[in-house]
This record gives C-alpha cells, structure tokens and sequence, in this order.
C-alpha cells in the first residue's frame, strides 16, 4: 500500500492491507494505531495469550507475521494507550466477527467463494431510464424461522425466499438495512463496530455472497445500506481505538451524534480511506449494485443543521469517495438519503456536485403522507402538497421512498396513516400507491407495506403474513403487485428525469381534489385520473391529442382490489365533438384510473398479465442451481 495515498485519503482497497491475511501458510496481521504505546495480539491460535506486535518504521502500523493459524479462528488486539491504559479491540479491517455479545474478530477467507453471475453483472445498469422498483427489508424481521430471538434465516437460506417473492412482486431490486457487524439488535445495523464484517446474526461471509448471487442469478438487482457518518461507542470498536480519537471527532460538539454515537472526522486521512475501502470492499467482494448511504445530510451540514454551516471536510471526502467509487464500479448505485436543500447532490464531481446517482425525496414522501392523513375536508385547502414536488424534481435525481423511518416509533404504518376508519384506509392507500406509480421518480417501499400491515414494524418479530388470510388484505396484495408489473411494462413510467415524459394534463381542481397526469416515451403515452375527495365525481373529462382515444389499464376500486366498481361497469366514454376528442370519466371517490392513451379505429386486444410480465422474463438469467452449494 502507498502510506503517501494513505495519510492523503486516497486509498481504496486499505483492506487488503490491514486486517488478517494467510501469506504462504501463515497469517499477518496489521492494524494502524499511531499514539498507542504497544499493540499486542490474542486469539485461539495462542491460548489468549499476548504476542507483541512490532511497530513498523515510525509509521503508525503493528504487524506481526508468521502466525501459525487458520480460517475461522478467533481474535483480537490488545492496544495500550500512551497512558498505559489497555483496551481490547476487534479488528477494524476483520472480515468477519464472533454473535453479539460477543467481540472478537474472526479469520476470514475472502476468497473463498466463486461467484457465477457474470452475466448479471455485465448488464448492470444504473437505470436511470430503466425502471428501477426497490424493495426495501430488515433481513432479521422480514421472515424468521422461529419467534426466538436468534430465530433468524442464514444468509444462504433467505435469499431463496427473498428471490422468489420478489419476483412474483415484480419489484426490479432490493434493498437490505445495514449488514455491518453491529452489537445492538435495535440499532438496525446503523451502529456498526465490524464495518468491513457482515452480520454473523445470518452466517459468513460465503453465505451471504451465496445469498447474492442467488438473486443476481433470479434478475434481481441488490442495494445494501451503508453507513458513513458515525460508529458505535462499545469499547470493542473504534472508539478511542489507539487511546485516543483516531476516527472521531475530541470535540464532544460535533463528535457526538443525535443517536449518541461517534461522528467519523474526515479532516484525516486515514479515516477517509477507511470509510471509503470499506464502501468498495462491498461493492467488490459481494457484488453489491449499489449503496444508500444513511443520514447524508449530516455529513453535509455540522450536525445536520444548516444554520452551523457546510462541513467542507466531510464534503470533499464524499466528493473522493464517490468519484472513486464510480471509477472503479461504474454500474453501481450511489444513492443519497439527504434530508436537506444543498444543491448538486446527484450531479457528477466535476460539475460541482457530490457525485451521487439518486437521492430519496423525503419531501415528496412527507407532502405526499401529510395529504393523505388529512381529513377529505380539508384537502382542497391542501390540494398543492401534491403538486408541489414537481416544482423541484428536476433539481436532482429522485427516488420515491416509503421507508422504514416512516411505519416506526408512533409514526403508524403506511396503510394506517390513511385518514378515517379501517375500510376507509384501503382504497385511500391503493389511489396514493397508483398516484406513486405516476409522479416521476424511481420507488422504493419498505416491507409489508405492500400487505397493509397495519403494526408497526419490531425489529424483533417477523410481519404479520398471516393477514393476508382476509380478503381486503390479500386483495390489497394483489393490487400492489398489479402496479409492479405496469410499472415494469410500460417505458413511459421510467425515463423520470427527462422534462418532455412528464405533464400535469389537470392540476387546478382544487375543490373537487381531482388531479391528472401524463407520462410519455415516444409514442407510449399515459394517463392517470384521480379523485382523492369522499364523494364521486361524474362527467369529469380531459382532452386528448386528435385522432386518439383510450383503454383502461387499471381502476383502485375495481371489485378485485376489494373496490366497489365492477370490470364490466362503462365508467368513461371517449367523445369526439369537432377535431377534439375528450376523455369523460365518472371516478368514484378515493379512486384513480389509469388510461394507456391510444390511437383512434386500431383494434387493441386486453393486455395479458404474460404481457405485464415482459420484462421480468426479458431479463430473467440463466439460473444456476448453487443452494446445494459447499461454502
């Protein structure tokens, strides 16, 4: 390794260096703490009992070599501060660590495992005029295998599971919270202490590249949420780690986070390639296609807070960081959870932004759910909320995010946040969903929202699939995934951050709560009515271009979706008075219609949910059958 790129925050690959490694039959192991009076190690392989490490030149690296060990053996360093004081650590760069509450690291072949998803990874693809349907899960929760509290799936397990769910869905992507070692299960993973270590909650790390690449090999495209911003404070990890803050912050103003955790100081070097390999190491060695990187904005802003002015430090390190990244994985997702106004988030680094592929519109997310737990009456006083997120769309590249952060802590799960009594809430959440599919902007939806949950999510206990036994829930299910195969099936709903794709074709009904939108891509058009008032609406109407009519693709209240409106039931008539051609609707209440916009005396047979499923089979992998697999 350059120690020269080291101390400048150039290195991304600092994992290859640190950490544990077999050299020749035997293990070296290196780990950099430069104000520590002496660095000894202990593990399975000497009893526990401590060999001094050497430091290497006046660097701040402790080596020693020809350690007689192997794989799967245990370890950690005993680190003396220059007061004296002795701390036992896990590995920063360990690749692998023993179940909470244990702390040791874990001997690691990386290796080990040989991926076979050439084919995936060589048509990867940013999407960002491909459609791109996340589905976002808690590993631990999403399914357990008992209501114990270690009753979870193995890594290698679950992806079965996952792979065959999400493409019966017809989601495009998943995207899994925090799989960094991390001690305490309600952290969710976003306190880590193993950053370069995947949850051993699941099983290894062969495992957990098992449980990729089954999903690579079912066309599905995986997200892993990283965390660059803070660490967790348990003695074992980074805190303090040579005796003195080496990775965070001395200041306890700015060192200190809102969870409590440790802020990462990016004015050092070394802590910037630390961060920044362990992004790559992920995107590398697990075939990762992408990282949503958490709590942007505090990198951003001091704390978080615009009014304490920019970090300049944190942001020319995601500058580096992203640009890096980009160039060694071009097809990779870098996607911003950024709550703030800074501008240029999703711009490249040499036009003045942070580099990032996507950022989450938590404005749209918190207008849009607002709206909707509004009371019918007073939405015409804020009919706006839900035009408003086009007024600044095309600022950055978006994501439509329904998270976690939004079905936890009292917040009421998406489906409950609908205004008014339990039969009210449904066809409330299917118009929103369909007003979602819509509004520009690649999706994403956090598990059991798309059953109607109606707990809010536990860490601790799997969702409640057992509702889909009442027909209102399961129907629900069925509707949602009605939107994922449109969704997929028609181009006009994902070439989102073109100007030309997107129209309000009616945004002024301010006392009836009707909007309608156009989505267009060459000479695919669409278009969607909706009513989000308590009463029907008759002879609404929108004119189309000359010589076109329409077919109705889906209604929220058809009898199917447990609606109130049969398949067969004439609910809009095309009219043609002179050169113009109109669209009149009767649109029940809590409704939307989708339209595909058509050419006028062209037979058009009914779409096929085998046409719907176009897509998928158009990127459906050869599957290589590896659950049996020797890992």
């Amino acid at each position: 390794m350059n120690f020269q790129d080291f101390y400048a925050g150039k290195v991304f690959d600092a994992y290859e260096y640190f950490g544990a490694h077999k050299e020749n039959g035997r293990f070296t192991f290196r780990t950099y703490a430069p104000n520590a009076r002496g660095v000894a190690i202990i593990g399975e392989f000497n009893d526990w009992k401590e060999q001094p490490m050497n430091r290497e030149g006046e660097g701040g690296v402790f080596s020693i070599s020809g350690v007689d060990a192997d794989y799967g053996m245990m370890y950690k360093y005993c680190i003396y501060g220059s007061d004296g004081r002795r701390q036992e650590h896990c590995d920063p760069y360990g690749f692998f660590m023993e179940l909470r509450p244990g702390a040791c690291s874990i001997t690691t072949d990386l290796k080990s495992y040989r991926f076979h998803d050439d084919n995936w990874m060589s048509k990867r693809s940013v999407n960002y005029d491909r459609p791109l349907n996340i589905y976002e899960l808690h590993l631990g929760s999403w399914k357990k295998k008992s209501e114990e509290e270690t009753g979870w799936y193995s890594y290698s397990e679950i992806g079965e599971l996952i792979a065959d769910y999400v493409r019966e869905n017809g989601y495009t992507h998943v995207e899994i919270m925090p799989l960094s070692e991390h001690p305490f299960d309600g952290s969710w993973g976003y306190q880590n202490t193993g950053f370069f270590s995947p949850t051993s909650r699941y099983g290894n790390p062969d495992e957990l590249k098992v449980m990729i690449d089954r999903l690579h090999q079912a066309g599905i495209g995986v997200i892993l949420d990283f965390v660059p911003v803070h660490f967790a404070v348990d003695g074992y990890g980074l805190k303090e780690y040579d005796g003195t803050c080496l990775y965070e912050y001395p200041s306890k103003d700015v060192g200190t986070s809102e969870w409590g955790s440790c802020n990462f100081m990016y004015s050092r070097g070394e802590t910037k390639c630390f961060v920044q390999s362990a992004a790559n190491y992920w995107l590398k060695e697990f075939h990762f296609d992408g990282l949503r990187m958490d709590a942007v904005s505090r990198m951003i802003y001091w704390q978080g807070d615009e009014r304490r002015g920019e970090n300049g430090q944190s942001i020319e390190f995601l500058k580096v960081m992203n640009e890096g990244l980009k160039r060694l994985h071009p097809t990779a997702m870098l996607i911003a959870e950024d709550s703030s106004h800074y501008k240029g988030v999703t711009k490249p680094v040499w036009m003045g932004g942070l580099g990032f592929d996507y950022k989450w519109d938590l404005g749209w997310m918190h207008d849009t759910l607002e709206y909707f737990q509004t009371a019918p009456e007073y939405r015409p006083r804020d009919y706006h909320k839900l035009t408003f997120s086009m007024m600044y769309f095309y600022d950055e590249r978006y994501i439509l995010a329904l998270s976690h952060d939004e079905v936890v802590h009292g917040k009421a799960t998406i489906l409950q946040k609908m205004n008014g009594e339990y039969d009210d809430k449904f066809p409330q959440a299917r118009a929103m969903y369909l007003y979602m599919l819509l509004h520009p902007g690649k999706k994403l939806n956090f598990m059991a929202n798309e059953i109607g949950q109606l707990r809010e999510w536990d860490e601790k206990r799997e969702q409640d699939w057992e509702i889909l036994k009442f027909p209102i829930h399961g129907a629900f299910h069925q509707y949602m995934i009605s939107l994922n195969k449109i969704y997929a099936h028609y181009k006009a709903l994902h070439d989102d951050y073109n100007t030309d794709n997107f129209k309000w074709a009616d945004c002024k009904q301010n006392d009836n709560c009707i909007y309608a939108i156009m989505r267009y891509a060459g000479e695919e058009a669409l278009l969607a009515i909706f009513n989000f008032s308590d009463k029907d609406v008759k002879n609404y109407s929108v004119t189309l271009g000359a010589d076109k009519s329409a077919r109705l693709l889906l209604h929220s209240n058809w009898h199917k979706y447990s609606g109130t409106i049969s398949e067969e039931e004439e609910v809009y008539e095309i009219e043609k008075i002179d050169d113009a051609v109109k669209l009149k609707v009767e649109i029940s209440a809590f409704s939307g219609m989708l339209f595909e916009i058509v050419d006028d005396e062209v037979e058009y047979e009914e779409i096929t949910d085998d046409e719907l499923e176009g897509y998928e089979e158009e990127n459906n992998l050869k599957e290589i059958d590896i659950t049996n697999r020797e890992i």
